[in-house]
């Protein structure tokens, strides 16, 4: 169990990372889903020991922490949002090279660990190969593969799949599915359907806060009744965006698809199936309007 309480962080250039961040997460997988500059990677640099807090706390199966950062270290797997690899070295050398870093001194015990999760993470073929001259895809299974290094009871993934192709996408996500429910698995992401796919547990973070948490099935249920749709021109986008609470708009075969959220069907619209996206546009949309009253 992670419980995160009053979490706070504010950077020299004035910028509130944090904002009295709560958060209590299970084991299984857990999706941090927001926008880009919502605070999820000062969350997961902090939850990772790579920055402090100006206050809060975190806790993890009884480890303070703030106070004993080296502790959670032993535990902790970690793939960076930037994940940046030796260049010309091989998949097999960095990775060894990796796990003596991370204490591992017997050779054999450390040859049998890492050919183990290249195999798993189905990089065994390509392990003689230059990390720096894998494809994004396999660049991030690799950045798994030295994340589960000491088998971690806590791995942080932050945005895994951003700028991978679906096929790629989907060898992550199997992946990380096939990790289990023995971890506790935070995926940190703006792409709605990494979380759809794969968590059970989420939250929506914006401006450093923490504006939802809960099982998206629940969340889901909660907009269910209250999504309208339309199908429109550019022109008749503009106009009724000034006049109704739309959460969320996309193109389709040339023409703009609006969704809102309402008690009661806008003159025009008919009822749509909600989904994710819904809960969080919805959820922005909502945050958005009460900074502005505000």
């Amino acid at each position: 169990m992670l419980e995160i309480k009053g979490l706070t962080k504010t950077y020299d250039n004035g910028v509130k990372a944090l904002n009295n961040v709560n958060l209590s997460i299970s084991k299984g997988m857990f999706g941090l889903l927001g926008p880009n500059g919502a605070g999820k990677s000062s969350l997961m640099r902090t939850i990772a020991t790579l920055q402090q807090p100006d206050s809060g706390s975190i806790v993890f199966n009884g480890i303070d922490v703030l106070k004993d950062p080296q502790a959670l270290r032993k535990t902790l797997g970690y793939l960076p949002q930037d994940f940046s690899v030796y260049p010309r070295i091989s998949a097999f050398d960095l990775l060894d090279h990796l796990a003596v870093l991370k204490g591992f001194t017997e050779k054999k015990q450390r040859k049998e660990l890492v050919e183990g999760l290249l195999a798993h993470t189905n990089l065994f073929q390509h392990k003689d190969k230059a990390v720096s001259g894998f494809s994004g895809g396999m660049r991030q299974r690799f950045g798994i593969a030295q994340a589960l290094l000491g088998n971690p009871d806590l791995l942080i993934v932050d945005e895994p799949t951003a700028g991978l192709d679906p096929e790629e996408r989907n060898r992550f996500h199997n992946l990380l599915v096939s990790l289990g429910e023995e971890k506790v698995i935070i995926l940190s992401t703006h792409i709605v359907d990494d979380v759809a796919e794969l968590c059970p547990a989420m939250a929506v973070l914006s401006g450093g806060q923490i504006l939802l948490q809960g099982n998206p099935l629940d969340l889901i249920q909660q907009v269910s009744g209250h999504i309208w749709t339309k199908t429109v021109s550019q022109q008749e986008a503009a106009e009724l965006e000034k006049i109704l609470p739309v959460i969320s708009k996309r193109l389709f075969a040339g023409r703009t698809v609006l969704n809102v959220y309402a008690e009661q069907a806008p003159e025009g619209f008919v009822a749509t199936a909600a989904g994710l996206e819904d809960v969080y546009f919805s959820c922005l949309s909502n945050h958005r309007s009460a900074q502005a009253a505000a």
